[in-house]
This record gives C-alpha cells, structure tokens and sequence, in this order.
C-alpha cells in the first residue's frame, strides 16, 4: 500500500517547519492533499507526488542519470508504485531500478535522517502516447550515501535511462537541490544515526526486548536491544538513546553508559544501518517496568540466546562484550553476617516524610536528574538511617533538605514497605513517618539532589514516582500499616 495523503502531510508539513518560505509553492500540493484522492497515483491531475533518490558519494559527487524522455541529467526518481511502503521507499526503488544500487549499499545521513532535502515542483508535458496530459510533479528528493568506500556498479535500466555519471555538488542540475545540498554541509561519510543500549547486570545476564509482531515494524516479533533513531531534536548520539528509553521504559534508569561499539545492520526498507551502541548496567526487574513499546523485557544469559529468535548480528554482539566482561560475582554482593551457622542478612532502613496539607494533598521532591538513586523522579523527603536513631535521622532530613523543624512528638509511624529495588540488591526496610504539625514551608536546600517540593493530590500523583512512595501513599489513605515490592 502505497503511502497515506495523511503521512504525505506529515512529511510535508516538517519539510515547511525548515522552509516555511516555500509553502506558497507548495500551495498545490497542499490542496491535493485535502482532496479524497490518492496523490501518489500518476493519474491524479492536475499533479501528483514522486521520489527522487540524491546519492552522495565519498567523494562528495551526486549521482546523475540521463533520462531518455527528456535528455536531461537527472538523479534517479520517479512515479510512486502500490508497493512502495513510504516516500523514503519509492525513492529506494527508483535508484535499485534506474541505476542497480541496492538499498543495503545505501545509508541515511545525520543530517537529514531521511527527510527530504528538497520538494521541487516542476511541470511535466503532455503524453498522448499514454493519454496524459501536461502536469506537475511534486518531487520529494531524499539524501543518501553510500555505505561502502567506493560506488557499486552502475547497471542502467536501457529502456528509461542512457547514462551515468557522479556529480560534484557544486555542479549538481538543480538550483534549488545544489543550494540545499552545500547549506548542509554533506560530506559523504557515513556516521550513526541510530543508538542501541546493551544492558548488562554485571553478573551474566542482559536485558533483550521482545519487539511487537506487526507490519511496519524492524525485526517484527524478535527479540532485540532497546534503543532507536536519531532525531533531529537530539543534540548527540547519548541524547538519542536516553531519549528512546523514556519513550520505551519510562522507569530504567541505565547506569554509566558509555559508548561500546557500533554495529551495521539492515532496516525494515533494506537501507544499511550504522548503529552506535551503548553498554550500561541495570540490575533491578524487568516485570516491573512500565513498558510503552513492544510485548516484554527479560534477562537473558548468553548460553541460551541460540534458543531466541534474534539476530545473528545482536547474538555475537552479546557474546563478544559477555567475553570481555567476565561476572563478577562479588560485586554489589550483599552484606550478611555470621549468626551460628546460617547467614543474615542485614536489611538497610530508611525514613521517609508523609505530609499533608490542609487540603490533603502530600509533599513530593523532584529528585535531581543527576542523583544515584530515581532520577527525575517524584519521591517523598527520605534519608538513610545513619548511626541515629530513625525519628532523629527524619528530624534531621526535615531541616537539612527542606527547612521544614519537627518535634519528635508531632510524628507517628503510618506505614512499612520492604523493598527490595533491584536483583541481588540489599533490602531495604523503608519506614513512612506522618507529622501532624511542623513549623516552615518547604524550600530546596540541597540543589544537589532535589529541584522541586511540590504538593499533590493523593488521587492525583505524578507518573513519574518513585513506585514504593506510590504504594506507600496508597496504603495510607486505606489505612494499611504494610506493603511489601520486589520480594
């Protein structure tokens, strides 16, 4: 199916974001596609809309082809066909058939990250031969480099084109496309546009994300790395993928990741993809996490991954990093002591404030984005129990991050959660204090760790919560003394 008048808009509309200038230009193709016709048909008059294919070499050169129709030297293009998936497609197409370039010789630029440069509008004389008559085409001319050193053969289809020949940019036939193409600073070297995230937990396992199984999708119903393209709202590859696991999993949080290699591999249009990958390390539980995209995440070992229906490429990529990153079984190991034979373990305490205003909302802090723990996140004013008892460590916590001063008398103990946050992490026996009076309003003190105190409904939280403050919030206004997660 060919693409929709509603995506053809979409596409359009972003292309005016970059060249508002040029929407009176465009006015026509605007109208067409408030018509209830298929403007991808080269039947539909008075215009319609084709693909063009701008291939850049290393050399900085566009590729040029002479069409036999009209004489000219042109890049490869032209009508959009019932299969063509999307514009970016029909242009693929064009070039495969026009000049013998595969799609998998071919990749998109940073630049551009397959948008089009340039919609030319230009007229298009009558055919009686096949019943035409004069027209425009509206002609969507999409970036690409070639992925190898050197350009493929060129194997021309006689019965359309006569000719080739690769181009210098400051020689390319179009006025409107040679100016785009200079102002965008195209060097013909390709770079990644995509970044993946190889999650491990230092001890074996990593983290594989089960894709859904539809059309239209990359690798439909097999199991892969989150991560996705760039954008051109990201400033860097980082940017990318940190923006791509908010999208995905809101609530992981990847420790430390840091650039590990970049793979290639091929999209769902056949382009070749040059893919940065991050390795980062998440130890907490995948059931979970809020899951926005795709059916499920798992730890796998690398032992069974010839049990999954992954990619041969993601398959060695884990195996090669697991080579070089032996388990170490004693990290983050948890603390135990020696009690007649058996081994305890101790469980961490931490205290948390519960605070209601008179109109019932609670006092939330929006953890710095930086913090160790839940960043950017909502969470109660908490603090770990130093050598202290647990009242005088809230008490502290009150007036070192809020300015808030409590008298131990005004607080009563409303609930226990024990916790357990990520695998093989220690428990901690989290411990919720309500004060019923207290002198001050909250301000940040500690920039460091807390942008925001904020009031909020208790029916209204925010998503971005930590989830055992959610519970513990809850098993208040019920009345429940306690709740336990991650057990």
């Amino acid at each position: 199916m060919p693409p929709s008048s509603s995506s053809i808009r979409k596409t359009l509309e972003a292309y005016l974001g970059r060249h508002p200038g040029e929407r009176d230009a465009l006015a026509g193709l605007l109208a067409a596609l408030d018509r209830p016709v298929d403007v991808t048909a080269r039947t539909t008059l008075p215009g319609h809309v084709t693909c063009s294919a701008v291939v850049i070499d290393r050399h900085r050169r566009v590729l040029h082809i002479r069409h036999q129709a009209t004489g000219l030297m042109l890049t490869p293009g032209g009508h959009i066909e019932p299969q063509d998936r999307t514009l970016l497609a029909a242009a693929l197409r064009e070039v495969s058939e026009e000049a013998g370039i595969p799609p998998g010789s071919l990749c998109l630029t940073q630049q551009m990250l397959g948008s089009p440069v340039d919609i030319d509008v230009h007229g298009i004389d009558a055919n009686p031969s096949k019943g035409e008559t004069a027209h425009q085409h509206y002609d969507f001319r999409y970036v690409l480099y070639l992925a190898g050193e050197e350009p493929p053969a060129i194997t021309l289809q006689d019965e359309e084109v006569s000719g080739a020949r690769w181009v210098p940019l400051a020689e390319v036939t179009s006025p409107t496309l040679r100016e785009k193409l200079l102002q965008a600073r195209l060097d013909g070297q390709p770079e990644p546009v995509n970044a993946s995230a190889l999650i491990h937990d230092g001890q074996g396992r990593y983290l594989l994300h089960l894709r859904d199984h539809k059309p239209g999708i990359w690798q439909s119903g097999a199991f892969g790395l989150l991560g996705g393209g760039r954008s051109h709202e990201d400033q860097d590859l980082e940017g990318t993928l940190l923006r791509e696991l908010s999208e995905e999993v809101p609530d992981l949080r990847l420790e430390d990741p840091a650039p590990y290699t970049v793979e290639t591999t091929t999209d769902i249009d056949g382009l070749s993809v040059p893919i940065q990958v991050f390795a980062g390390r998440w130890r907490g539980n995948p059931d979970r996490l809020r899951l926005h995209e795709g059916v499920l995440l798992r730890w796998f070992t690398p032992d069974v991954l010839d049990r999954l229906r992954l990619s041969p490429g993601t398959r060695d990529l884990i195996r090669r990093h697991a080579a070089e990153n032996p388990p170490n079984n004693k990290q983050d190991a948890v603390p135990a002591v020696w009690d007649g034979g058996s081994r305890t373990v101790l469980n961490g305490i931490g205290v948390h404030l519960h605070l209601e205003d008179a109109e019932g909302r609670v006092l939330l802090g929006l953890r710095h984005p930086d913090s160790k723990y839940a960043g950017d996140t909502w969470h109660y004013l908490a603090g770990r129990c130093e050598q202290e008892s647990a009242l005088a460590c809230l008490v502290r916590e009150a007036e070192e991050e809020a300015g808030l001063l409590i008298d131990p008398v005004d607080v009563e103990l409303a609930h226990v959660v024990h916790v357990i946050d990520t695998l093989g992490a220690l428990p901690l026996m989290q411990l919720v204090f309500r004060a019923r009076r207290w002198k001050g309003e909250p301000k940040v003190l500690e920039s460091d760790k807390c942008l925001a105190w904020k009031w909020w409904p208790r029916d209204e939280l925010p998503d971005r919560i930590v989830p055992y403050t959610r519970t513990a919030i809850a098993a208040i206004t019920e009345g429940r003394p306690y709740s336990q997660l991650g057990w």
